[in-house]
């Protein structure tokens, strides 16, 4: 679920919520009178934030990227946004202008004048675009999502003294990495003195049954947007604060606090971690594996063997993205367990299991990977059997 099912897929506090939310019968919608339920669950989101002072509900990620680009526009009076490689920050027009996989603007002829891109991590590239014209904000992921990479502390904090610096809203996209699934709550809880100017969140917020998303932010957005009573209405969602999603994202927040999964993704995770890193020494295919808590990227890389590095060429050469679907295919068909690649073009596979993990679930999985990953070193051998078949379909559809 791209990480929206950090409770699991039917948490049962989640289920009863939604039961008695419709039970209510409540006459309060949006956009027809005053919701108590969003007051409280931006309150909940304050709380846990202490930095924010605002929040605006969405109905997605990709809605909250599009609000920080306004707001962040209208607090400076500036245009120009600046954005990392590797980037993804959602596929609306404006979120898709901050992509750093080309493949998703492809098609879509121009994108909005304004974004740049600058080489994830490195403070020096930010520094000179930062300095080469006056910027409205820099929006950047704690990790990135397309290929599973943390951002060290010092590089988020050195892009907070450079905003500063230079007058741009600092952005942190949380969409994939908050609620609780790095380790703690938001990833930037990890990051003592890190106080961004806007903060995303969306995807498990409400346990993965409605969609909602909230952008956190201080006064000093929100006013520049919000100026006066006649601008109430400048930004605004029809279904943005719905009763239904505030009401499991409180209860969301109070069974990610009462269950300590925060806690829980920081402990398992580190099994899922260490139990991979072991892997390596062993098997040629397999050449790092990072993340934080249950976001997990495992990187592929070219075997040593001569009749492995011909066969890896030769799929390589057909379709750059397909060799991680033959580890991807019997995991699922043999294994029962559902993985993805981490992006366009890379031998990554992405792990973002729910946070109830149990200690017998990574046991599980490490045998399961480990039986996939034997197998995929005998060559010739069904792994590679899998990438072929898969290599001739993509020829023959002109992929």
């Amino acid at each position: 679920g791209y990480g929206m099912f950090n409770l699991g897929r039917h948490h049962p506090v989640i289920q009863q919520t939604i039961r008695d939310y419709l039970e209510l019968e409540d006459p309060l919608k949006p956009q027809m009178g005053p919701v108590l339920l969003s007051g409280l669950l931006a309150e909940k989101l304050k709380q846990t934030a202490p930095w924010a002072d605002k929040v605006f509900f969405t109905n997605s990620g990709t809605e909250c990227v599009e609000a920080a680009l306004k707001f962040t526009r209208a607090a400076t009076k500036r245009e120009r946004v600046i954005y990392c490689d590797r980037a993804f920050h959602g596929l609306t027009y404006g979120a898709l202008s901050l992509n750093g996989c080309a493949s998703f603007r492809d098609g879509f002829v121009s994108m909005l004048p304004g974004p740049v891109p600058v080489p994830f991590g490195d403070l020096d590239a930010l520094e000179r675009e930062l300095r080469l014209e006056k910027t409205a904000a820099f929006v950047v992921e704690p990790i990135q999502g397309k290929g599973v990479y943390p951002a060290e502390a010092e590089y988020l904090l050195g892009a907070q003294e450079l905003c500063r610096k230079h007058g741009a809203k600092l952005v942190i996209d949380e969409i994939q990495t908050g609620l609780g699934r790095t380790g703690t709550l938001w990833a930037i809880d990890q990051v003592p003195g890190l106080e961004p100017d806007v903060m995303l969140v969306s995807k498990s917020l409400s346990g993965g049954y409605v969609p909602v998303g909230a952008v956190l932010m201080k006064e000093r957005v929100f006013a520049g947007t919000f100026t006066s009573l006649d601008r109430a209405v400048v930004h605004s969602t029809t279904f943005g604060q719905g009763g239904l999603a505030m009401a499991v994202g409180l209860a969301t927040l109070h069974v990610l606090d009462e269950e300590q999964l925060p806690q829980r993704a920081a402990r398992i995770g580190q099994q899922l971690l260490d139990g991979l890193r072991a892997l390596i020494p062993k098997y040629d295919l397999l050449k790092d594996v990072r993340g934080r808590g249950m976001m997990i990227g495992i990187q592929l890389g070219k075997p040593e063997q001569l009749s492995g590095r011909t066969s890896w060429h030769l799929i390589h050469a057909a379709d750059g993205s397909l060799f991680p679907q033959a580890f991807i295919i019997p995991l699922l068909d043999e294994h029962h367990i559902l993985t993805q690649v981490a992006g366009h073009h890379a031998d990554i596979i992405k792990l973002l299991p729910p946070l109830i993990l149990s200690d017998e679930d990574v046991r599980w999985f490490l045998a399961a990977f480990e039986d996939v990953l034997a197998r995929a070193h005998t060559f010739p051998g069904p792994i590679w059997e899998i990438a072929r078949k898969l290599t001739r379909f993509a020829v023959t559809n002109g992929h």
